[in-house]
C-alpha cells in the first residue's frame, strides 16, 4: 500500500509540472516596450531613409529632441489626442524653444498611434515596422523621413489604454550658427514641407522653423 500512494502522489505531481510548462506567459507590461519601440522606430526610419535617398544626412539620436519627443508622446497619451499643437497650444517646435533659447533650424515632426490588445501586448518590432509602414503611405511624413538634410532625430513613445502614441522629430539647423544670446522670442513658421522651407529667399532664419507633415 505504501508504495501504490508514493507512485500516486510522483504522477499528480508530473501532471502539474507538465500543465505549468503548457501555459503561455503573459506579455510584458506595454510600459516597458516604449523605450525599445522609440529605438526600433529610430532604426527602421534610418534604414528607409537611406533607401531612398543613399545620399541623404545619417540621423544622429540627438538628447534634446528625444526629450521633447517623448513630452509630446506621453502629452497625447494622456490627454488622448494625436495633434501637432496640444490642446494648450503647446507645439514640438515651441517646447524645444523654451527648452534652448539658442536653438534655431528646421524642425519636422512625424506623430501616428496605433491601437493594441491587451490579451497580445506590444511587440516593440511589429508595432515599430507597421508605424513606419504607415508613414510611407502618407506623402507629407515621407517627405519629412526622407528629407536628406536633417541630420538629427529623437523618438518618444508613450502608452495609455489600449492605444500606442510616438512622436518623431527631425532637425537641421540649415547651416546656421546658433544664436550668441538667448531669444526670447517663440516665432514659428509653417512650412507644407521641409524641401518649402530651403527653398525660401532669402534663407529661413527664425527660431522653429517647423517643415509639414499633417
Amino acid at each position: 500500500m505504501r508504495s501504490a500512494i508514493t507512485a500516486l502522489a510522483f504522477l499528480l505531481l508530473a501532471g502539474c509540472v507538465s500543465t505549468e510548462q503548457a501555459a503561455s506567459p503573459p506579455p510584458p507590461d506595454p510600459q516597458t516596450q516604449m523605450a525599445p519601440l522609440a529605438l526600433r522606430i529610430a532604426v527602421l526610419v534610418e534604414e528607409q531613409r537611406l533607401k531612398l535617398d543613399p545620399s541623404a544626412k545619417a540621423l544622429a539620436i540627438d538628447p534634446e529632441l528625444t526629450k521633447i519627443a517623448e513630452m509630446r508622446a506621453r502629452d497625447m497619451a494622456k490627454k488622448n489626442y494625436l495633434a501637432h499643437a496640444a490642446p494648450n497650444g503647446d507645439t514640438s517646435a515651441s517646447l524645444l524653444m523654451a527648452d534652448d533659447a539658442k536653438w534655431q533650424g528646421l524642425l519636422g515632426e512625424n506623430l501616428a498611434a496605433q491601437h493594441y490588445v491587451k490579451e497580445s501586448g506590444v511587440d516593440a518590432d511589429a508595432f515599430a515596422a507597421r508605424f513606419l509602414d504607415e508613414w510611407m503611405k502618407s506623402q507629407p511624413h515621407r517627405d519629412n523621413l526622407a528629407y536628406p538634410a536633417y541630420d538629427r532625430t529623437g523618438v518618444g513613445a508613450a502608452v495609455n489604454g489600449d492605444t500606442v502614441y510616438v512622436a518623431q522629430l527631425f532637425a537641421s539647423d540649415m547651416g546656421l550658427k546658433p544664436l550668441a544670446d538667448a531669444d526670447p522670442s517663440s516665432t514659428v513658421t509653417s512650412y507644407s514641407t521641409p524641401a518649402a522651407a530651403a527653398r525660401r529667399d532669402p534663407p529661413v532664419r527664425l527660431r522653429g522653423a517647423q517643415g509639414g507633415g499633417p
